[in-house]
């Protein structure tokens, strides 16, 4: 699925009707950081599955 800029553009205009100006960077921020604790999650997991 590939995304184009105009379709980018209306997703990023729905969020911001949707939330407001003032919650997009909480939501991308924390949206950030349950991006880390995923990959962060599975790779310590991969750790455990895979003793070195």
């Amino acid at each position: 699925m590939n995304l184009g800029p105009t379709e980018l553009l209306i997703i990023l205009a729905v969020v911001m009707l949707l939330f407001g100006a003032r919650k997009v960077p909480d939501l991308a921020r924390s949206l950030g950081q349950a991006q880390r604790e995923y990959k962060r999650g599975t790779t310590e997991d991969e750790a455990q599955e895979h003793p070195a």
